[in-house]
């Protein structure tokens, strides 16, 4: 056995696999297909599951990670697992969510985003994690996702402590949005209502929670208006947040080396959470 395969295998056996609703959950998206895994994406998601992978050394942090995928399938490696040991070598625990797909039930990503929070701290404290320094993270349409649970959260229990996001799509506003997102989340044919809920530079207040931001200026799939647009709204209700803008590098580059800003956003998301999360 190599070295390589060995420390795999050790890296595997510290993740800790959660069912989110292991008595069935309260809502349904009407899929009854299986889910279906080819390679790093996960279609069909009906049986969601919290991935948590704890850090050696915690700091008190965690952080959820919402994969994207338009709300049709999760880019679960480069959007999601990929990244757990660089937050882990920080301290950070870290947690990838597959969530369910909503296949036009509008209600079902949210109230698994909803309960990942609420496992995490109740169960937190297993893993060294402060209950209020958990943040909610997300790539692409896991980034709407994100930002839909920090703008549109029930509770205490379930309002994420900060933000992280990669690429977010963020309105619904055709033309600016990545349209199969929507579709995929609301239906073809949306009311005036969906379209206003989850456009979420909409509903930012002042308690909205803190955010880093990443995107690159010449994203074809979701333009950088929706990253734009989110900030703004942040900024004009006094939310900390922190936008940062690559010239080039397209969409979905995730923890892929091949981004060619991949070292200036790690050193930069590093730098933000020791100032704003790490050491207060």
């Amino acid at each position: 056995m190599s070295l390589l395969v060995l420390m795999n295998m050790v890296a595997q056996s510290k993740v800790v696999e959660i069912e989110l609703w292991p008595d069935g959950a309260p809502n349904s998206s009407g899929i009854t297909s299986p889910e279906i895994q080819e390679g790093n994406i996960i279609s069909s998601v009906t049986r969601p599951v919290l991935y948590v992978y704890p850090a050696a050394e915690p700091n008190g942090t965690a952080i959820i990670m919402c994969p994207g995928g338009a709300y049709a399938k999760l880019a679960f490696n480069h959007e999601g697992t990929d990244m757990a040991e660089w937050f882990n070598s920080m301290g950070i625990t870290y947690a990838v969510l597959k969530y369910r797909m909503p296949n036009g039930h509008d209600d079902v990503p949210l109230s698994d985003a909803e309960q990942a929070m609420r496992i995490m701290r109740l169960r937190g404290s297993e893993w060294g994690v402060d209950t209020n320094s958990i943040g909610i993270a997300g790539a692409s349409a896991g980034g709407h996702l994100a930002a839909t649970l920090a703008t549109h959260y029930s509770s205490a229990e379930t309002k994420p402590d900060f933000q992280v996001l990669f690429y977010p799509v963020i309105t619904t506003e055709r033309g600016v949005t990545h349209q199969g997102s929507v579709d995929n989340l609301c239906g073809t044919a949306p009311t005036a209502e969906q379209m206003h809920r989850f456009s979420n530079e909409l509903h930012v207040n002042g308690d909205t929670p803190k955010a880093f931001i990443a995107v690159s200026a010449n994203d074809s799939a979701v333009p950088v208006a929706n990253s734009l647009r989110y900030f703004e709204a942040l900024t004009r209700n006094g939310v900390l947040s922190s936008l940062h803008v690559y010239p080039i590098g397209e969409h979905g580059w995730g923890y892929y080396d091949h981004f060619p800003y991949k070292r200036q956003w790690k050193e930069e998301l590093a730098q933000w959470l020791r100032q704003e999360v790490l050491d207060r």
